[in-house]
């Protein structure tokens, strides 16, 4: 369960260093990237975010994760 949390972590951040590459070249005009990719690049980051959030959600409905929360200490 963590290692699909985490490798959905990675893909997250590898999908909005590549929108930040694609803005940085969108500058440039020698031909660099076309302006759609960053968009596509940030849809992508938006849609693993949301596909992760419903992957926790319905692992801990199924009871697979359970949460520990903060202990109270008085």
């Amino acid at each position: 369960m963590k290692i699909i949390i985490a490798l959905a972590f990675v893909g997250i951040i590898a999908a909005l260093a590549s929108a930040g590459v694609y803005m940085l070249r969108s500058g440039q005009d020698d031909g660099g990237a076309p302006r759609g990719r960053m968009a596509r690049a940030l849809a992508v980051r938006v849609g693993v975010s949301i596909a992760l959030f419903a992957f926790i959600l319905v692992a801990w409905k199924l009871g697979w994760i359970q949460p520990t929360g903060v202990p109270i200490v008085r």
